[in-house]
């Protein structure tokens, strides 16, 4: 399907939206509010560096999906077979010299909006800030392909972002908020696990090695399961904090979670699939929505 087909202009501002992947932003809100949130329920709140830890989020995603659909055409992923959303350097609504320049702009622009959050949180930001635009490259270059995503999950949508943003607007770190970022990490996780199971037959094809393909398909359908009950679990470490709230609300999301996953156990395989990606990425929009009410509440 070439651009013409949609009616999307190479290069043009609709390619750019469709490229930047909006729908994947839930994935960098949900920690960083969860971070907020905890850090509100304690007594603290700045909004500049709330805004800038959010920008810096939203801005690092979209990076991050410039640099996987830029490397993963190269290298030959996204051909007639995929299973997934359309791509845009393999559709041709974006040029490879045009992303390229596009993954330079993100990457800067990322930089400078986790610039000033040193003023907050000290030169140790700096080194967090180096950490995250590192590893948004290597995830697609040679993680993802390692079976190592999950992991960079864990620590780049729980444990960093959240423990971080927390750690900016008070200064200091809790039990309670690092388990909070593991039960994040889990919980988004959940995303890349379908993404994965979908695409396990082109990705052993292609030499992609994920951990669904390392541990089948059976194992990835329990793994999703285990993960969803995982976070709410970690989320009940609440009650020893006294805020019953936040411990409770997050059960209501094994229902859609449950519900989900057996989509997932029936469909098996093919692009049918999909439906099950964009109802995990609501699950857990509704995981971070419902913990951060509880936590304000």
């Amino acid at each position: 399907m070439n651009p013409k087909t949609m009616n999307i202009r190479t290069n043009s501002p609709r390619a750019w939206l469709l490229a930047a992947r909006p729908k994947t932003l839930t994935g960098a809100a949900v920690p960083v509010m969860t971070g907020l949130s905890a850090a509100f329920a304690d007594g603290h709140f700045q909004w500049l560096p709330a805004v800038l830890c959010l920008l810096f989020a939203f801005l690092m995603q979209i990076d991050a999906n410039f640099i996987n659909d830029y490397f993963d055409f190269r290298k030959g992923l996204d051909d007639e077979k995929r299973l997934g959303p359309k791509r845009a350097c393999a559709e041709g609504w974006i040029t490879l010299r045009a992303m390229r320049g596009g993954i330079a702009t993100t990457t800067l622009l990322s930089c400078l909006a986790g610039l000033p959050l040193i003023f907050y949180g000290g030169w140790t930001m700096m080194g967090v800030g180096i950490c995250c635009v590192v590893f948004c490259f290597l995830y697609t270059t040679c993680m993802a392909r390692l079976g190592l995503g999950d992991l960079l999950v864990l620590v780049f949508f729980g444990l960093v972002p959240v423990c971080a943003t927390y750690y900016l607007q008070t200064g200091t770190l809790t039990p309670a908020v690092w388990g909070l970022s593991v039960a994040c990490g889990l919980a988004i996780d959940c995303l890349l696990i379908i993404n994965n199971y979908r695409d396990r037959d082109n990705d052993k094809a292609g030499g992609k090695i994920t951990l669904v393909v390392r541990i089948g398909e059976k194992a990835a359908e329990h793994l999703y399961l285990g993960l969803g009950i995982a976070a709410v679990g970690l989320c009940q470490i609440l009650w020893l904090t006294r805020q019953p709230a936040a411990a409770l609300l997050p059960v209501l999301y094994l229902a859609p979670h449950i519900s989900t996953w057996r989509h997932m156990v029936r469909l098996k395989h093919g692009k049918a699939l999909n439906r099950t990606l964009g109802e995990t990425a609501r699950n857990m929009f509704l995981f971070g929505l419902l913990l951060s009410l509880g936590l304000i509440l």
